[in-house]
């Protein structure tokens, strides 16, 4: 069973989908000389984009860093892209960017903060990828597996 690890901007969009997702999660910080957690287990990282209207920057640099660490980086099976899709071809680019860097599946894509549906898909998703999801709000294994 493995787990999530997200980035959350000052804005808070992925951390508040990652609450409402409701599964335990590592957040990298925002500043750059904070300790980067180290996940015990495999993760799917949630992450937002930060590209410029060309694509640069498209990955937060304290997600590299993150990433640069072969020891973290070997644990990551999959990405969730954030975004907005205001901005077009770079909506969630940065899922896109991690999961050919990295050799993962791009899981899916979210915009801002996401919508119930988002987080009942999401939710669902987990459940199917890693076989069961630990609940935060009740502290116990549900399996949401299905058949």
């Amino acid at each position: 069973m493995g787990g999530l690890v997200h980035f959350s901007s000052r804005s808070g969009n992925t951390g508040r989908f990652v609450a409402a997702v409701g599964v335990p999660s590592d957040r990298i910080p925002i500043a750059a000389d904070d300790d980067l957690p180290m996940p015990a287990a495999p993760y799917i990282l949630i992450c937002p984009t930060f590209a410029d209207g060309e694509g640069r920057g498209a990955v937060p640099k304290q997600v590299i860093r993150f990433l640069n660490d072969p020891a973290r980086r070997a644990l990551i099976r999959g990405v969730i892209g954030m975004g907005n899709r205001n901005f077009g071809a770079t909506f969630a680019l940065a899922g896109r960017v991690i999961a050919g860097k990295c050799d993962v599946p791009l899981l899916d894509r979210i915009e801002l903060a996401g919508t119930t549906n988002d987080v009942a898909r999401v939710r669902a998703g987990l459940a199917r990828f890693w076989g069961t999801v630990p609940m935060a709000q009740t502290g116990k294994l549900e399996c949401l597996t299905t058949a």
